[in-house]
């Protein structure tokens, strides 16, 4: 049984593999490799060799981590489908969609080889007399990211390639579900030029991740996953004296209105319920819908549904993969059963749903529920699963308002052909931090930042973007003054900001 290593000091390092976490093909229930998780010695390890490294990388000039930086995005390219196989496998999403994850990382690539532009500081001129105060920005030290099964690389590359582009050193802690890609990545870092110990994968448990977020010599911890989680760590690390960007769950709405494209509304939801299985964030499980046009948009829904072809990963065309585990599936499951037993309607059932071949994986095809109410469990609950609730609503004030009362605010969406419904719901005050105008999932580009409103976010702090580039520095600001040497003057014992002296 193949053993998927840490990375550690720019080598794979095997370890104690003491103890060992089997990693499976979701779409076959085969396990095809198993993944070590670090012992507290070699967690002490990894972190000092991140150490080191700091020391030299964050000496290396603009010009230098630029050119890492190019070269890591053309090998990211280059290797886009060997990446994309390796997620397929151990994941379960379809080959397009694993491509598609690695594309948006790739944007976040693209805009860290502009760091010299995003680092540039202020500079006034003559603040005082012979004065002049200046500021930059300054990298933070050893940095941790610790990412979920959903987007094996995605998620890293939202968060090490701005890290390590403004001088950082980066401790990734993977999900032990889907490991491979992280190892590649750092192959790919490896070879972009990255000095060894600048890019860290630990692999682990809780055990791990604790030690991470109370060692002394890591600056800052990036999250996503879990809301229960992100408080968790968001807690721990900031009683440690660390930064922490911590994003959690979501439960995201569109509103359509009577006056929408309904066939563009319906693909739109199809594809934002049901891509990725649904194993996403920014999926949209909810569509509240305006009562005059309801019926039939759910007729085009329906149609729509059943046609999606679920099927494994590497089968061409094929729209949605596999559940990432049994336990995930089951969950998946009761919910839905859950609504059925509160009153609503399964128009499309994906319960009990097999791929021919396929019949030990972890599957559930789409399901469409119609008659679902806020009040019922399904609605409460992020269900990380490929399933559409529909809520059934007289008006924009209500969507809304409906929208509002739920505890998460990651993203939102109408759709209409109205500018003044669209303008409106975009002013909304508590709903969510990232909106669609027909748009299903409104995940910003890499120049903006990505993060949520309420329950999906912990702390303050999104993620790349402007935000990034400062959450993984801090400013520094100088006041100098070089006096002329023969008549230095009086020394002010006031602050020397006072223009007039």
């Amino acid at each position: 049984m193949p053993t998927i290593p840490h990375w550690i000091d720019g080598k794979p390092y095997v370890g104690a593999e003491d103890v060992v976490v089997p990693v499976e093909n979701p779409a076959t229930g085969e396990v095809v490799g198993q993944v070590a998780s670090a012992t507290p010695a070699e967690v002490e390890t990894a972190i000092a060799s991140a150490a080191a490294a700091f020391e030299i990388w964050s000496e290396y000039s603009l010009a230098k981590r630029t050119a890492v930086m190019f070269r890591f995005r053309e090998l990211l390219v280059q290797h886009t489908d060997e990446l994309a196989e390796i997620v397929t496998r151990e994941h379960g999403k379809v080959f397009s969609d694993a491509k598609g994850e690695i594309s948006r990382g790739l944007e976040v690539v693209e805009f860290a080889c502009s760091i010299p532009t995003l680092l540039k500081g202020e500079y006034s001129d003559q603040a005082a007399t012979g004065i002049d105060v200046y500021s930059f920005r300054q990298p933070v030290g050893v940095v941790a990211g610790i990412t979920p099964f959903n987007f094996p690389v995605m998620i890293p590359l939202w968060m090490s390639p701005v890290a390590l582009a403004t001088g950082n050193t980066f401790v990734l802690k993977p999900p032990t579900r889907d490991p491979g890609a992280a190892m590649f990545l750092a192959e790919l870092w490896k070879e972009a030029g990255l000095p060894d110990g600048a890019f860290t994968v630990v692999h682990g448990n809780r055990d791990v991740i604790g030690r991470l977020l109370t060692h002394p010599d890591i600056a800052a911890v990036s999250f996503v996953g879990s809301t229960t989680t992100a408080k968790h760590i968001h807690a721990v690390a900031s009683e440690h004296g660390k930064r922490v960007q911590a994003l959690g769950a979501a439960k995201n709405h569109a509103v359509v209105l009577a006056d929408a494209d309904l066939e563009h509304a319906a693909d739109n939801l199809v594809a934002a319920a049901y891509g990725a299985a649904g194993e996403r964030c920014m999926a949209l499980p909810v569509a509240l819908v305006q009562d005059s046009i309801a019926d039939e948009l759910v007729a085009r829904l329906t149609e729509k549904a059943a046609r999606v072809k679920v099927a494994e990963g590497m089968t061409p065309d094929a729209d949605m993969g596999a559940i990432i585990s049994a336990q995930a599936r089951d969950r998946i499951v009761s919910l839905i059963t859950s609504a059925e037993r509160e009153g609503a309607r399964i128009l499309v059932d994906g319960r009990g749903f097999a791929p021919e071949g396929y019949e030990k994986g972890y599957w559930v095809g789409p399901t469409l529920i119609d008659g679902v109410t806020p009040e019922m469990t399904i609605n409460k609950e992020e269900v990380f699963g490929p399933t559409l609730e529909i809520i059934r609503i007289p008006d924009l004030a209500t969507g809304i308002a409906t929208i509002q009362a739920n505890p998460y605010g990651n993203g939102a969406a109408i759709f209409t052909s109205s500018g003044e419904a669209a303008r409106t719901f975009v002013r909304a005050q508590g709903t969510a931090g990232m909106i669609g105008v027909n748009v299903p999932i409104p995940v910003p580009v890499a120049w903006h930042s990505f993060g949520g409103w309420k329950e999906s976010l912990v702390g303050e702090s999104h993620i790349y973007g402007p935000e990034g580039v400062k959450f993984y520095t801090r400013a520094k600001v100088v006041t100098q003054r070089w006096p002329h040497r023969a008549d230095n003057g009086p020394v002010s014992f006031h602050f020397s900001g006072d223009a007039s002296k």
